[in-house]
């Protein structure tokens, strides 16, 4: 058979991951479970917002896996949608780039998170490593995971090299 080889489990590797990223990116938008639309009402704002068309049913198959045949048109609204390139959707490093700016837009929604980064900002670097090193070490003590670059000096991200182009 020709064409492009089949994963392991039968998919082929570019749409591989697709329902994954898509379900992400509905987390990302509605993070609270409680407020987060279903997929008929997530459908139409969609639609509304985008002038695109897509069920809620397909949209719904698309999130859980079950469909994967999705046209250039439904990938384009979707990305308009959301706010991401539609590489996102299937290339790998795209999809950590946006990853990395979705866990840092999550994080930046707690009042005092921000509160820290602004009051953070204009400290010299050492002072910066050091108050690193204190939210690394009190992370291990809550058995929280470890998050993105955190050693002393990784600020690429903070640079604004993590853009979703």
């Amino acid at each position: 058979m020709g064409g492009e080889p089949a994963d392991h489990d039968g998919v082929r590797p570019l749409l591989r991951k697709f329902d994954q990223r898509l379900t992400e990116l509905i987390h990302a938008l509605y993070p609270d479970e409680q407020q987060r639309p279903g997929y008929a009402r997530l459908a139409r704002e969609i639609s509304t917002a985008t002038g695109g068309s897509i069920s809620g049913t397909y949209l719904w198959e698309l999130a859980t896996g079950k469909k994967r045949n999705i046209t250039l048109e439904q990938l384009d609204v979707l990305a308009q949608f959301f706010g991401v390139p539609p590489e996102y959707f299937l290339n790998e490093e795209v999809s950590q780039r946006v990853k990395a700016q979705l866990a840092l837009a999550t994080a930046l929604r707690d009042a005092k998170v921000r509160n820290l980064a602004m009051r953070a900002s204009g400290l010299s670097p050492a002072s910066l490593d050091s108050l690193l090193t204190i939210v690394n070490e009190t992370r291990k003590v809550q058995n929280l995971p470890e998050q993105g670059h955190q050693g002393p000096g990784t600020d690429a991200e903070a640079d604004g090299e993590a853009t979703a182009t």
